[in-house]
């Protein structure tokens, strides 16, 4: 990357950054407030995005190899959510409990408008930063679509009145995560391979000397 692109790329991963954490707050409070096992996940997902981009702005100058374990550490990271939805899905599931449906509706819509923006500004960088902008962008895609299914959740809640919509969304957010850690997982496996490449032509041309 040139130093203008990566100048570039930081200011848009701080942005991202605090979009997140700021409506980590927002959607944490709500969910606690009413109970609902997917809206939990999601705001448990702000802060995890938050994290994550947070650490791209610091490792941008980093050395191939690093980024690339430093991906690997993310994939898991990504899995975060997922445990926590767990947690909360297997809670609820002996006593599943409708969330109200109007807040579930509006939070998701006002969550679904923050991780579209981020996603917007992480797309124009996510064949550019290597693994670690790519796990920013698919948690900010893969968000997209969990808040508007979140939204549904509340259409469904509404008229059924029923807990377990909110459980099943919770095993989509779980499978969601896994599917994205797994591919940013497999991309940083990939770039820690580009960097013994690299290394061992380094070595090579140091012994013909």
């Amino acid at each position: 990357m040139t130093e203008t692109v990566s100048t570039r790329l930081r200011r848009a991963v701080l942005t991202v950054a605090l979009l997140n954490l700021t409506y980590f707050f927002v959607e944490f409070a709500v969910a606690l407030g009413i109970g609902s096992v997917s809206l939990f996940a999601d705001s448990v997902d702000f802060l995890e995005d938050a994290a994550v981009n947070l650490l791209i702005f610091l490792a941008l100058g980093w050395s191939l190899r690093t980024r690339a374990i430093t991906g690997k550490v993310l994939a898991v990271i990504i899995l975060i959510p997922a445990i926590a939805a767990a947690w909360q899905l297997i809670a609820k599931a002996a006593n599943p409990e409708a969330p109200d449906p109007l807040s579930l509706v509006i939070t998701a819509g006002g969550a679904a408008i923050i991780n579209l923006i981020c996603s917007l500004i992480l797309a124009r960088f996510s064949k550019q930063g290597g693994s670690l902008v790519r796990a920013a962008f698919l948690t900010a895609r893969n968000d997209v679509i969990i808040n508007v299914l979140i939204i549904l959740l509340g259409l469904v809640t509404a008229l059924t009145m029923s807990g377990w919509p909110d459980i099943v969304l919770g095993v989509v957010i779980i499978a969601l995560n896994f599917f994205a850690a797994r591919e940013v997982w497999e991309k940083a496996t990939e770039e820690h391979l580009e960097s013994k490449a690299l290394q061992g032509e380094v070595g090579c041309s140091c012994g013909d000397e």
